[in-house]
């Protein structure tokens, strides 16, 4: 029997809303709708246009919606670490702030005086980049942030995009690994990261593993789109993830890049590798499909490409890849 699935995939520079068409063992796809994806600069900050985002996804499920297709459920998977705060009505509050938003500069060392660095690594086996959730939260209570003060939950961006489709609050098990709040043997947020970051676990929402229902669409969403009730599924919420899971390996030993905004490269074990040596060369774990482990390295990746290609269109000069590539 064949099953209508439609992927959500939504990158640092772009998304897509993609129908998979599974059965008879093959999986045919279609992209149904590409949209840019850009941060906004407001008063020295940066931040992402959620519900710019939101209103893209929209459109592409009101194509499918639109040809009357049958669509058994729908999966988002997204970038990592950043999250939006939701209040006590379910209210989000403010845009998310991006990754790249320079007030995570310097951050890491600072909150190493209150747990030191190879102790955060020990615990949560994640590599130390200033913009990791730890330290986003952190920097966030540091400056007073009042939608922090003020929200009930965080969610991290897959999870944020499916409340607003279904309402239903959860916290992805994979997106959660990338945050380094999450021991990776236990699979729970460690209290002594939470206390220092000055947040309580509470603050995260029910846990989910990938292949786990999250809800229906809404109603009003169902109405708009023309898709009526749809299923909406927990996938692997970081996009590595879903991407790690895709690789037509033919066993399990195989080695991976993932490009896009950033270079993924790694391998897939059974366990995390939490050691010396993979701390000073500030290797990650990161959580993977069916209790895998992603242990890689980040790399930078096209976003050098895309910034070049954003100045010089500001300049009055487009160039295609193929351009480029020649």
């Amino acid at each position: 029997m064949q099953k209508n699935i439609i992927g959500v995939d939504l990158g640092a520079t772009s998304g897509r809303v993609i129908l998979a068409r599974a059965g008879d063992d093959r999986l045919r796809m279609e992209e149904l709708h590409r949209f840019p994806n850009r941060m906004r600069e407001i008063d020295g900050r940066f931040y992402w246009d959620i519900h710019a985002l939101y209103e893209e996804i929209l459109r592409g499920l009101s194509v499918a919606g639109g040809r009357g297709e049958r669509i058994d459920s729908i999966g988002i998977d997204t970038w990592g670490v950043d999250f939006a705060c939701v209040d006590p009505d379910g209210d989000l509050l403010g845009l998310p702030r991006a990754y790249r938003d320079p007030y995570t500069d310097g951050v890491p060392e600072e909150f190493f005086r209150t747990v030191p660095r190879e102790s955060v690594y020990a615990k949560t086996g994640i590599q130390v980049m200033n913009f990791n959730s730890l330290y986003q939260l952190y920097a966030l209570n540091r400056e007073q942030s009042p939608a922090l003060a003020a929200a009930e939950h965080v969610l991290f961006m897959p999870d944020a995009l499916s409340y607003l489709l279904t309402g239903e609050q959860v916290c992805e098990y994979t997106i959660l690994s990338t945050s380094q709040l999450m021991n990776p043997r236990t699979r729970e947020l460690d209290g002594e990261l939470l206390r220092a970051a000055g947040v309580d676990a509470s603050l995260f929402a029910r846990r989910v593993m990938p292949g786990e229902r999250v809800g229906v669409l809404r109603d009003e969403v169902a109405r708009r789109t023309g898709l009526g009730r749809v299923e909406v599924f927990a996938v692997a919420g970081h996009d590595t993830a879903s991407a790690i899971a895709a690789v037509p390996a033919a066993d399990e030993r195989f080695a991976y890049l993932s490009s896009g905004t950033w270079s993924l490269m790694g391998i897939e074990l059974p366990a995390p590798v939490i050691t010396e040596e993979s701390c000073a060369m500030n290797f990650t774990n990161e959580g993977g499909v069916d209790g895998t482990t992603r242990f890689l390295k980040n790399i930078t990746g096209m976003w050098l490409l895309e910034e070049c290609r954003r100045i010089w269109a500001k300049e009055g000069r487009t160039y295609t890849y193929a351009e480029i590539m020649a």
